[in-house]
């Protein structure tokens, strides 16, 4: 099977102030109108957005006010909070164990940013950045990482976006025990299964605008909270299937990431695998798999750079 082309970068945004993290995002400004409501672009949206950092994450309140000077927009502030941010439902699969966390994202071609980026803002991290510098997954300098699923359940509530509590987690905690006490009282607009993992301890935690935060009997996660899932839904994302799958192979079996049913093809429905990630926190590095390509990263050797990977492509 021939599959599509999907260009990947490599960023070392440091502490976001020399330009390179600026000149990055204001390239990502003319697709930002994808990602964002445009009723939620206000003043009274930011007033309300800022208020809410500085309940729940005010550590990250110096980074906004930082970043936002380096946009010199505006709306910049807003955009980095991300309250106007459009809930997105994705695929992905995930597992968690012996020091290792590992990850399948599946989402639109298109729509998926593609940039892994080496940070300083608080602490360093090395993540899959999204929507100027939310996470999809990661890990930071104490051997902490973090990556998330779409919980399932099409609801919508007040609370932050889960790319940014995913950053926070980062630049603030150093022990899964820590990350998730702080995600006890952090709201999140809709449902997302969090898997986390450091030296001693792993666990995934369902967490939504209308549940209390839930931790499951294993550290794995597809895309649903609660069983069974209708028959409809099985059937577009084969939720239940692809768990039991990664049940059975277990975190030591990156290969059945590459391969079906862990490994979708469905990108026209927004479902196909972007990437395979492998973090190994405690070493500090992550391997980034692709049908027949890898690029590891670390925080020893992080290296600048692009790769166009074929997508959806059986060896």
């Amino acid at each position: 099977m021939t599959g599509r082309q999907k260009a990947f970068r490599a960023l070392d945004i440091r502490d976001g102030t020399d330009g390179r993290w600026a000149s990055h995002t204001q390239a990502l400004w003319p697709h930002a109108g994808d990602w964002f409501s445009e009723e939620a672009r206000t003043p009274e949206a930011a007033k309300k957005a800022r208020a809410l950092f500085e309940t729940h994450m005010p550590e990250l309140v110096p980074v906004i006010d930082r970043l936002a000077g380096e946009l010199d927009r505006p709306d910049g502030a807003t955009f980095l909070t991300h309250a106007a941010l459009r809930p997105f439902f994705s695929g992905c699969t995930q597992i968690g164990g012996d020091g290792t966390l590992l990850r399948n994202y599946d989402f639109s071609p298109d729509a998926c940013e593609g940039t892994i980026v080496s940070s300083r803002f608080l602490r360093p991290v090395i993540g899959m950045q999204e929507a100027g510098w939310g996470l999809l997954d990661g890990m930071n300098d104490a051997g902490l990482a973090v990556s998330l699923t779409f919980g399932g359940r099409f609801v919508h509530g007040p609370g932050f976006a889960v790319l940014i509590v995913l950053r926070y987690l980062l630049e603030t905690c150093t022990t899964v025990e820590q990350a998730v006490a702080r995600l006890r009282s952090i709201p999140v607009s809709i449902p997302q299964n969090i898997t986390l993992v450091d030296s001693e301890q792993v666990m995934t935690v369902f967490v939504g605008p209308d549940i209390p935060l839930t931790v499951t009997p294993d550290a794995c996660a597809a895309n649903h909270q609660q069983a069974p899932v209708p028959e409809e839904q099985e059937r577009f994302s084969r939720t239940q299937e692809r768990l039991r799958a990664v049940r059975a192979a277990g975190v030591g079996d990156v290969a059945a990431m590459l391969r079906p049913p862990l490994y979708q093809y469905s990108y026209d429905e927004g479902l196909g695998t972007m990437y395979t990630a492998a973090y190994r926190p405690g070493e500090g590095r992550v391997t980034y798999l692709w049908p027949g390509e890898s690029w590891e990263q670390s925080f020893a050797a992080f290296v600048p750079g692009a790769r166009t990977v074929t997508l959806g492509r059986e060896d």
